[in-house]
């Protein structure tokens, strides 16, 4: 079982140019879109966060049911759901805005315990940020941390919601200790500061930085660089992208037997190349349609396998 714990919330995604198109609501979030991933891609996989019992809540519990999700750790709440507001450059990519004062996911509170045969959990975007959310989030990473539980981070850093950049900063380099795998983009890794050799001397037994179409680069705490090229796809948007990595590394270390330090630094140069790829293909599915569409197992099995 894998773990992703962090917020579901409402995309309102534009369906033109300009500052009054239309928008369309669409279900996600960094956390749920990994949740959906690593179900479509057939990982056993459990989301814990705090969903509201709005329509919308209702809505993304039902999406992750579909997929095979388990709920069950989903705390509820009266509160309504977070909207993030999507704008989409010339060159599909999202910039976003958030409205979350008084909204269910950020109440979260840490659950007493994992459920049961937990051997990952995956942490990550706002629910990193927003209070009094933050610090359960936090909490149950050191936890999970000092069980032997493989961790991933991805910070995919939302500028807009954080008040104080030098004080999360400097909450980002706490968590690494208890972190086994940080994933972050090449633009949240210049706005964290520091390095890969910097993040991996502080705790996690690999970082993977992803560079959009020019692709992700492994390192490893060996002294290792392993990098792939992107996927060649026409983008229709970038939305998910980042999450369907996430899922993709996580799913390909589980196939491998390698939710550890020791599987990590196991792999050698083959298999981080064999899984940057499958990581790169599943994140250039996404990006060719619109919205946080993740790929199904059966769409990459005939690549995987190749």
């Amino acid at each position: 079982m894998i773990v992703v714990a962090g917020e579901a919330l409402i995309d309102l995604v534009p369906q033109g140019a300009g500052a009054l198109a239309a928008l369309t609501p669409a279900l996600g979030g960094g956390p749920f879109n990994t949740a959906v991933a690593l179900g479509r891609l057939g990982s056993p996989t459990a989301f814990c966060s705090r969903v509201s019992r709005d329509a919308f809540g209702e809505a993304l519990l039902e999406r992750l049911r579909e997929t095979g999700v388990d709920v069950a750790p989903v705390q509820r709440g009266d509160e309504p759901t977070t909207l993030a507001v999507a704008t989409l450059g010339a060159d599909g990519s999202a910039a976003y805005s958030f409205y979350v004062e008084g909204t269910a996911d950020r109440l979260f509170g840490k659950p007493e315990a994992l459920p049961a045969g937990t051997r990952a959990v995956s942490f990550g975007t706002c629910s990193l940020v927003l209070e009094p959310g933050a610090s359960a989030y936090e909490a149950l990473l050191r936890e999970a941390s000092a069980r032997g539980v493989f961790t991933a981070l991805d910070p995919n850093i939302r500028a807009g919601l954080i008040a104080d950049a030098d004080a999360y900063r400097a909450r980002f380099r706490s968590w690494l200790p208890s972190v086994s795998l940080l994933k972050l983009s090449a633009e949240d890794a210049e706005w964290l500061g520091g390095s890969p050799r910097e993040w991996l001397a502080a705790g996690p037994a690999a970082v993977v930085v992803t560079r959009g179409g020019d692709g992700l680069t492994a390192y490893t705490r060996d002294g290792a660089e392993y990098a792939v090229p992107g996927e060649r796809v026409v983008v229709v948007d970038t939305i998910g992208a980042g999450d369907t990595v996430n899922a993709a590394l996580l799913h390909g270390l589980s196939e491998r037997d390698a939710l550890s330090d020791e599987g990590v630094a196991a792999l050698g140069a083959e298999g981080w190349e064999r899984l940057l790829r499958f990581a790169a293909r599943a994140a250039a599915v996404t990006c060719s349609r619109a919205g946080a569409e993740p790929p199904y197992a059966h769409e990459l099995e005939a690549w995987k396998t190749a």
